[in-house]
């Protein structure tokens, strides 16, 4: 497929004509990297991971020593990140996500674009909007993490929808914030798409199985919640954006986590990774396993504001067999995925 041209006007209800000749895709291959870069990039990843298991702690304790010592100084400093951190809003820095390019050593990343970044550029000037739709969901996502530093600074603008708790904790909101985060709400990705922003800001990443999916795949096993996840279709047909499938290869192998219990089921209700996970060593720190982002083509939707079911329907599986089809051509460039299977539930 290319990518699409602007979308058509509802009365025409047509699919966007696509181009005979798409581009090559676009394949990276990981530099070669000292050990200290490697070294660097780990304690760099583990930061976020560590962001995960401290916060909500911290912030217990935050809350207790002010409590029981009010009068205290040292228990003022020692809370002084916490008030800080609760009274001012998240920042994206896309400066500051550049300069964690270590990370690319450390994980060997990989990125192959059927999308290219120009086709990108080209059509966010021509005024289109896209759901970058991604799977699989991770505990800390380092291949959508990965890709962010890789990419030109221009589509570092490019928000992140995630849970609206993730945007509340104090200290986790701007240690995550620098991605440029928004609240995945369906009336606020509305609100997001019909704004009039030009260029990559108005389009919008999200993880299409949310923190359900995290629990579902398994060393031997790669599966996806995508068959009842049909809102961002739906979506997408309403708002006149096209969706552009994401694969993120090695998301859920990095981290390890508890499937089961009190701890899994509160993950999904809030929406974030509140269960036990682990890495090297049964510790925090990933797995420097080799990750591979894909970015598959637009998939060419019409702009349809009232869609039928059948509509939502007949979109959402060519969503599904673009992933499918991305895993089954990209998954034997990664040692891992070889003899792992995609089940799509």
């Amino acid at each position: 497929m290319a990518s699409s041209p602007p979308a058509p006007t509802a009365s025409s209800a047509a699919t966007p004509e696509m181009a005979p000749f798409p581009r090559a895709a676009e394949e990276s291959t990981p530099k070669k990297s000292g050990l200290f870069t490697v070294f660097l990039g780990g304690v760099m990843a583990t930061a976020f991971s560590l962001a995960y298991i401290f916060a909500l702690p911290y912030i217990m304790l935050s809350v207790y020593f002010l409590a029981s010592s009010p009068a205290s100084i040292a228990s003022w400093l020692f809370a002084l990140p916490f008030l800080i951190s609760a009274a001012t809003p998240p920042v994206a820095n896309p400066r500051i996500v550049g300069a964690l390019s270590p990370m690319l050593a450390y994980f060997k990343y990989k990125e192959i674009h059927e999308w290219t970044e120009d086709e990108a550029l080209e059509a966010f000037a021509a005024g289109r909007k896209y759901i970058l739709a991604a799977v699989p969901h991770g505990v800390v996502s380092y291949v959508g993490f990965c890709s962010s530093v890789a990419t030109r600074e221009e589509f570092r603008i490019v928000p992140t929808a995630v849970a609206g708790a993730i945007l509340k904790i104090p200290v986790l909101k701007h240690v995550l914030g620098i991605w440029c985060l928004i609240d995945a709400s369906a009336p606020n990705l509305k609100r997001h798409l019909r704004r009039e922003t030009a260029g990559p800001e108005g389009s919008v990443v999200i993880y299409v199985g949310g923190m359900a999916e995290l629990f579902l795949s398994s060393p031997d096993e790669e599966r996806l919640y995508l068959s009842k996840r049909k809102g961002f279709i739906k979506l997408a047909l309403r708002e006149g954006a096209d969706v552009v499938p994401l694969y993120l290869f090695g998301n859920t192998s990095v981290l390890s986590v508890l499937r089961r219990g009190p701890l899994a089921a509160l993950s999904r209700r809030t929406g974030m990774s509140l269960t036990f996970f682990w890495g090297r060593w049964g510790t925090p720190v990933p797995r420097n396993h080799n990750i591979l982002f894909v970015r598959g083509r637009p998939l060419g939707m019409p702009h349809l504001p009232e869609p039928t079911d059948a509509d939502v329907e007949e979109w959402h599986a060519k969503y599904c067999d673009e992933v499918r089809r991305i895993y089954e051509k990209y998954s034997e460039k990664m040692p891992m995925y070889r003899n792992k299977k995609l089940y799509i539930e």
